[in-house]
């Protein structure tokens, strides 16, 4: 195994969704004005289910806590049902008590993309920088929208989507159809993920195998964006045995 990589190997995609939630819920309940980057697409949707039962049942509160989004997609507004404002306010905010105004998701409607992302990384800073930020990671080995050739150092911009990533997006689940998905996103870089104090990367699903043995057991890499997590000091990659069946030993 390369680099200093933790590895969770859970038994199932419920399980990944647990053993997520419960790293959150330690670290509010220890700092309960925690800063915690997030990430939409499908795999973390059981996670914020289970932080959102652990705050009606549990008493966790999120009430202090700050919040910022890894991407949105370049032209969607908030209010557009596929856009990741409006996945979050699903799937998390409004089964929490978090307040909305201490959840940053980058405006997809933004006039100027340049000094979106430019504010995205200043409010960052204002926070005092992220405590953990949980990721996805794509077939290609993309974290938030930075595709392969993406920059170790690279900042929030507006990127170019690939056509693998088109058509990850388009087979039913989010968009119907990949004329529907639009071409360009507003992303976190590399740079600015890297800077979190914690990361926590899931997978879940044969699909991300070939992903995960390349970003855990492969070379430290721009080929692979979430290779380039290897030398952070803090990351763990919480996956089922399906997503880590590529692992060497």
């Amino acid at each position: 195994m390369a680099g200093n990589i933790r590895l969770k190997i859970c038994d199932d995609a419920a399980q990944v969704a647990i053993e997520a939630a419960a790293m959150f819920d330690e670290l509010i309940r220890a700092n309960p004005d925690s800063v915690i980057g997030l990430a939409t697409g499908s795999t973390p949707e059981a996670t914020y289910a289970e932080i959102a039962r652990r705050h009606k049942e549990d008493g966790l509160s999120l009430a202090g806590v700050s919040s910022f989004n890894l991407d949105e997609y370049w032209g969607l507004g908030g209010d557009h049902d596929q856009s990741y404002r409006y996945f979050m306010q699903d799937n998390l905010f409004r089964h929490v008590d978090i307040l909305p105004f201490n959840t940053h998701v980058l405006n997809g409607k933004a006039r100027f993309p340049q000094l979106e992302c430019e504010g995205f990384e200043n409010r960052i800073l204002a926070a005092g920088g992220i405590d953990m930020w949980l990721l996805g990671i794509g077939g290609n080995g993309h974290i938030a929208f930075n595709e392969p050739g993406s920059g170790v150092d690279s900042r929030t911009r507006l990127v170019s989507l690939t056509q693998e990533t088109i058509d990850a997006n388009s087979d039913g689940r989010f968009f119907s159809d990949a004329s529907e998905v639009p071409r360009c996103a507003l992303s976190a870089g590399i740079g600015t993920i890297r800077e979190s104090r914690r990361l926590v990367l899931l997978a879940t699903g044969a699909k991300k195998a070939d992903a995960i043995a390349a970003a855990v057991d492969g070379p430290f890499s721009e080929d692979c964006p979430a290779s380039l997590l290897q030398d952070h000091p803090d990351c763990t990659f919480i996956v089922d045995r399906d997503a880590a069946s590529k692992l060497s030993n």
